[in-house]
């Protein structure tokens, strides 16, 4: 049963945040837009995810403007999914559910690392460098295969 979409018996940002990010499918397409991904199918192959749900999770991540739809192609006409300034606001949250993931649930070591473009050094928890201290954002850092990949 879903929580309803109203709160009136109740004011938490929480509940109301995970009715748009609260789903896996939902949570990994923004994973995958934050890797790069742009398009309906290169989504549908990365997350191998049927075709209806990922309609759904695009469509909705729009209606709530985490993700903007942009023309790429005119006939037949195509669009490309690009995060917005609300969705790359998500990026800290995504970061830390990373890092907890490998901390509980990756024995073999993390299946991915956040690596800093700027001096080759590795995210931390805190989202900087451990090499070089930067703060790090999401332009300034690339996935590379982990230990446990």
């Amino acid at each position: 049963m879903a929580l309803p979409r109203t709160y009136d018996s109740q004011n938490c940002s929480i509940a109301r945040s995970l009715e748009v990010v609260g789903d896996r499918w939902t949570m990994l397409v923004i994973r995958s837009a934050f890797e790069g991904v742009r398009r309906f199918d290169d989504f549908q192959d990365a997350l191998g995810v049927a075709r209806n749900v990922l309609t759904d999770r695009l469509a909705r991540l729009c209606e709530e403007g985490v993700l903007r739809r942009v023309p790429y192609q005119e006939r037949p006409e195509r669009y490309e999914y690009r995060l917005t300034r609300k969705g790359v606001e998500l990026w800290p949250a995504m970061m830390t559910l990373l890092a907890w993931g490998d901390r509980h649930y990756a024995p073999d070591g993390p299946p991915m690392v956040i690596k800093h473009r700027g001096c080759g050094g590795t995210m931390t928890d805190r989202l900087a460098c451990d090499s070089c201290g930067a703060r790090l954002e999401p332009n300034e850092v690339e996935p590379v295969p982990g230990p446990g990949a």
